[in-house]
């Protein structure tokens, strides 16, 4: 592949797919680290365009090639327990000064990221990609998996996160 193939297909995959990037970083990392761990992805992307063949949909290889170095980042990072721990205080701090219902929104959506931050890695992949709408067949064939396995891990997780929530939400209060 031309050089400046790839330029053009790394443009196009970023215009139609950034919010798959983003999901992924949302779900793996906090804090500066966000910002880092896109570096990270949009380097991976670019560097597996050459490898892109076509034999599955664009944004099926880009899940693949941003989860897969989300898992390998985050297997590096050092200092994810004391971010959690910081973060959860100021979570805390946050939910007890009564602040404006957009902020609420805000606040809840950071905790059940930190929630999902906090799940095995590969659970954590599946989660998001429900979240992003992906297929049942193209989660089982992003990680190996069978449709069947995908649909019971998600519903396990599913109620695990609304578990944790509910928690949450009770110890909040």
């Amino acid at each position: 592949m031309q050089a400046a193939e790839q330029h053009l297909l790394f443009e196009r995959w970023l215009a139609e797919h950034a919010a798959v990037l983003h999901h992924v970083v949302n779900g793996f990392a906090e804090g500066t680290d966000r910002h880092d761990l896109m570096q990270e992805l949009l380097l991976a992307v670019w560097r597996a365009v050459p490898a892109y063949r076509g034999g599955a949909q664009p944004s099926t290889f880009i899940y693949r090639v941003a989860h897969n170095t989300a898992l390998t980042w985050k297997r590096t990072e050092r200092n994810y327990r004391r971010q959690v721990d910081r973060f959860e205080a100021d979570a805390w701090r946050a939910t007890h000064a009564e602040p404006a219902a957009g902020i609420r929104e805000r606040e809840a959506l950071e905790l059940l990221y930190a929630q999902i931050r906090r799940l095995p890695p590969v659970d954590r992949s599946l989660i998001l990609l429900h979240l992003d709408g992906v297929s049942y067949a193209g989660m089982a064939e992003i990680h190996g998996l069978t449709e069947s396995n995908v649909g019971v891990k998600l519903n396990r997780l599913k109620q695990k996160l609304t578990d944790a929530m509910e928690e949450m939400s009770h110890e909040l209060r």
